[in-house]
């Protein structure tokens, strides 16, 4: 068998998004117009890439190429604008027998990875998978390092009580005496969305933290996906904005993106378990199964999100590269001397920037 790997262009857009619909491991960020705006704000070239089998399309890759400095590299998603989840979504096989599928998933990824080369050839190559995209052994075997990440999942399936009652005392006693802001909570529009970004990214210049998300790029996406995608709940005391999370509403699971914060107004987290319990109520009458409060990787973190008796998932984060690209990845997730913006602002600078730092210090 001999698979053929295509680029898509722009006018194949909507045969892009019919692939995606029919892919049990493609999520919000692999259809067409999230992608084109990823490639925008990332300042990357998006390459659509298909897998066909005949005329049969069996795969989809979106790679993002991009150069920086002496540097080429392959991203899925592309890097700074925190896109949790990307990497290759095989199509529904149906009742196909295990050793056909997994002839045909490692013929794409190795196809994918043939074309890749012959067309920009990367130093690096960075790839976040999905839970559900799991079979890391095509990338193995390519010379590639797998790693396992992790991520919360709330399962929305039990009724409301019991559902309430498997979360800690604390969060099971916000949630009812928080039953009186239940007008305070709304589903909000683009003001929501800008208000919700801006809080989050004052909370990281709080920490010296660099917050890569452009708040136009969420404002993109929010008008361009399908209607009820992108879902900024907010918490407002009257006219003022307190705070707010931007759910992603996508196949059978919504996910919790950004926001929900920390703040002034948030007494022992009570603005923030309503928030969270508002996005799951409505999950659960939308008949989704489950509420990815996206990320189980940051003990500071984990202590909030696991009162919600939340199950731990694996997705995979996949790396590949010269010595000298990975380090120069890998200096981003440590300590480097934060930079100072005109604003007298501080931020660590990003993977590509920190790849190029790193080059010019060994040379």
């Amino acid at each position: 068998m001999t698979l053929e790997i295509r680029e898509l262009d722009a006018s194949q857009h909507e045969e892009w998004d019919s692939y995606v619909a029919r892919s049990p491991d493609a999520g919000l960020f692999h259809q067409y117009h999230a992608l084109t705006v990823q490639a925008t704000y990332s300042n990357a070239v998006l390459h659509p890439l298909v897998g066909f089998n005949g005329n049969e399309p069996v795969g989809l890759f979106p790679i993002f190429e991009v150069e920086k400095g002496p540097f080429k590299a392959a991203f899925s998603p592309p890097p700074d604008i925190r896109v949790t989840y990307l990497g290759p979504a095989m199509l529904d096989m149906g009742n196909m027998k295990a050793r056909k599928v997994e002839q045909l998933r490692t013929e794409f990824i190795e196809g994918c990875d043939e074309w890749v080369q012959q067309a920009f050839s990367p130093q690096y190559t960075h790839i976040r998978t999905n839970g559900s995209y799991d079979d890391m052994r095509p990338f193995i075997w390519g010379g590639c390092d797998a790693e396992p990440k992790y991520t919360y999942l709330v399962d929305l399936r039990p009724d409301e009580d019991d559902l309430l009652m498997s979360f800690s005392r604390n969060a099971r006693r916000n949630i009812r005496d928080g039953r009186k802001f239940a007008q305070n909570i709304s589903i909000g529009g683009v003001e929501a969305l800008r208000a919700i970004v801006e809080q989050v990214r004052g909370r990281y210049e709080e920490q010296d933290e660099y917050f890569g998300i452009p708040t136009n790029f969420v404002v993109d996406l929010y008008e361009g996906l399908p209607e009820g995608q992108i879902k900024p709940y907010v918490f407002r005391d009257g006219d003022e904005f307190v705070g707010g999370i931007i759910a992603l509403d996508y196949g059978d699971r919504v996910y919790r993106w950004q926001g929900g914060v920390k703040t002034e107004n948030d007494v022992d987290g009570q603005i923030n378990d309503n928030l969270d319990w508002r996005v799951m109520v409505d999950a659960k009458a939308n008949g989704k199964s489950w509420y990815d409060l996206v990320g189980a990787n940051n003990p500071r973190l984990n202590g909030y999100k696991s009162k919600f008796n939340p199950t731990l998932a694996m997705h995979y984060q996949v790396e590949h590269g010269s010595m000298l690209a990975k380090a120069a990845a890998h200096v981003y997730k440590r300590t480097l001397t934060p930079l100072v913006t005109p604003n007298g602002a501080t931020h660590r600078p990003p993977p590509i920037a920190a790849m190029e730092t790193l080059y010019k210090r060994f040379h």
